[in-house]
């Protein structure tokens, strides 16, 4: 990519490459491929948004749009995500104060999930009728 201002950077474009520096050849398949989502959230969000221009409370905001679609555990591990590449902004003097601070992270109420396992009573009555006589 080529260097622009740092005004003149965009979020998406800064968090692309820091994917691409920071996590391509460090981390698993699968938790890159979570990055490469994230980072296509934050473009159907903040597609415009210059690195220059996160502050404290646009960041807030994209933490509540993204909540509006997701539980509050699946917006906790955006914000982890899109956090990590901040604090290296701020840590190479692309942002002067750190944005994701004192973040309040909020998101849908969890669904009901599946039960995905037997209770013992249920294992019980599986290996009965297993059972060879």
């Amino acid at each position: 990519m080529a260097r622009k201002k740092k005004s003149e950077l965009l979020l998406v474009d800064y968090f692309e490459e820091w994917i691409e520096t920071y996590k391509v050849g460090a981390i698993r398949e699968i938790t890159l491929s979570k990055y490469y989502v994230t980072l296509q959230r934050l473009i159907e969000i903040v597609p415009k948004l210059k690195l220059g221009d996160l502050d404290r409370r646009t960041y807030q905001k994209i933490i509540n749009e993204y909540a509006k679609t997701h539980e509050k555990q699946t917006t906790q591990d955006f914000h982890h995500q899109v956090k990590g590449a901040i604090l290296d902004a701020v840590d190479d003097g692309l942002l002067q104060m750190n944005p994701t601070r004192k973040v309040t992270i909020k998101g849908k109420e969890p669904r009901e999930k599946k039960i995905k396992f037997l209770s013992v009573e249920e294992l019980k009555r599986l290996v009965g009728t297993m059972e060879c006589k």
